[in-house]
């Protein structure tokens, strides 16, 4: 199973970035799979969470800004970031299959992160 994360980069704040992930090794439309991200010295941190039915679930300050979503024919989810800011600087790592609960996701695969910088 691998998770191909894509996407990340330098933005500057109040800008637009897409995150893709693409799944290979297991057809993953029957699980969960979300984003996560880790910045400098803080936890790794859930981000959004998509289900098999198309459910998210957003941590409180990303809500408004970020989508994400999943094409199941393509095996990938993305994550829509607009009104980038300073404080969204991490690592940002796709993850998918295990189980999930209102607030709480905890995967069985992880992406390797795709770093994004968001300068002011």
């Amino acid at each position: 199973v691998q998770l191909q994360a894509c996407g990340g980069g330098l933005a500057q704040a109040g800008d637009s970035l897409r995150l893709a992930c693409a799944a290979s090794g297991r057809i993953f439309r029957n699980y969960p799979m979300g984003w996560f991200r880790q910045a400098p010295g803080k936890e790794r941190e859930l981000v959004a969470r998509i289900s098999r039915g198309g459910n998210t679930y957003y941590t409180e300050s990303m809500k408004g800004r970020f989508t994400i979503s999943r094409d199941a024919a393509k095996n990938t989810v993305y994550l829509q970031m607009s009104s980038l800011k300073p404080e969204d600087t991490a690592v940002y790592y796709c993850a998918a299959g295990g189980f999930y609960g209102d607030n709480y996701y905890s995967p069985d695969y992880w992406g390797q992160g795709t770093q994004v910088t968001v300068s002011s």
